[in-house]
């Protein structure tokens, strides 16, 4: 483990294509497991909060609580900051952390939470344990990230079919793990959490804005992102090849009849009492 926090890069890296994807996540549509297990007086930990649209709309819904927003990317959480102050939110603060370490006590949360996170880390068992430190008894540990494997898309596609085979490879190399979905209650139980409950739920796009926006932040980012960098640099593709996978993107994104899902898996774990 000593090495984890080294070995694990962030695959996606800070691109203008990977935050409009980021900037579009909301409480309602990234974690809907856990509202309903929100009251007022919470104190949540957000961790990977990016650019802060879902840390903001968890402070919202904990107006006598307070939220903590962090992430590995100091940057980044500049633009959390304005995200929160543009709402209005005052129960909410940022700070940098590596979720192998925490820099926070034993038992200090009601609830820590992290979206699309664990996919990317160097040891995710080690970070489910310190999130389950940081946790106070009878607290929840909330986790959903996507399975890169199980998504699906119509019409069938040689070049999207590279583009999930390449993207599954340099997560990879990157010491990540794509199909994270699908492991999450098993690293739960390898960290040592007992109360689990396990769940999915799936993104959706289809309608001709959906396949715009989705397939043209993928097309930029196979081109122009640390995706992109790290693909060449890292061996795995020409730059030819992905442009060929940029088409690709491009091409389904004009079908009519375009559909693409995203299944996540998700867990909500409790600390003993």
């Amino acid at each position: 483990m000593s090495n984890a926090r080294e070995t694990a890069v962030y695959t996606h890296g800070h691109h203008e294509s990977v935050l409009r994807s980021h900037t579009w996540r909301t409480a309602a549509n990234s974690a809907a497991y856990l509202l309903g297990s929100l009251k007022p007086h919470m104190k949540v930990l957000d961790i990977g909060c990016g650019p802060g649209t879902i840390t903001a709309d968890l402070a919202a819904l904990v107006p006598d609580g307070h939220v903590t927003g962090v992430d590995h990317a100091p940057g980044i959480l500049e633009q959390a900051r304005v995200t929160a102050a543009e709402r209005g939110l005052t129960n909410v603060d940022f700070a940098v952390a590596d979720v192998h370490a925490l820099e926070y006590p034993d038992d200090t949360f009601c609830v820590v939470h992290a979206h699309q996170v664990l996919q990317h880390v160097g040891d995710p068992v080690q970070a489910l344990r310190e999130m389950a430190r940081v946790t106070r008894p009878g607290g929840l540990i909330a986790v959903r990230d996507s399975d890169y494997a199980a998504m699906t898309w119509f019409p069938e596609s040689a070049g999207m079919d590279d583009w999930l085979d390449l993207y599954r490879r340099v997560a990879r190399a990157n010491g990540g793990e794509p199909d994270a979905g699908r492991r999450l209650k098993s690293w739960a139980l390898r960290a040592g959490l007992t109360d689990i409950t396990a769940t999915s739920s799936t993104w959706t796009y289809s309608t001709a804005e959906e396949r715009a926006w989705w397939s043209g932040l993928w097309a930029d980012r196979t081109v122009a992102s640390a995706y992109a960098e790290r693909a060449t640099e890292g061996g795995h593709a020409t730059e030819e090849r992905l442009r060929t996978i940029e088409a690709a993107w491009r091409e389904w994104g004009r079908q009519e009849d375009g559909w693409f899902a995203v299944l996540h898996g998700e867990i909500l774990c409790r600390k003993p009492a």
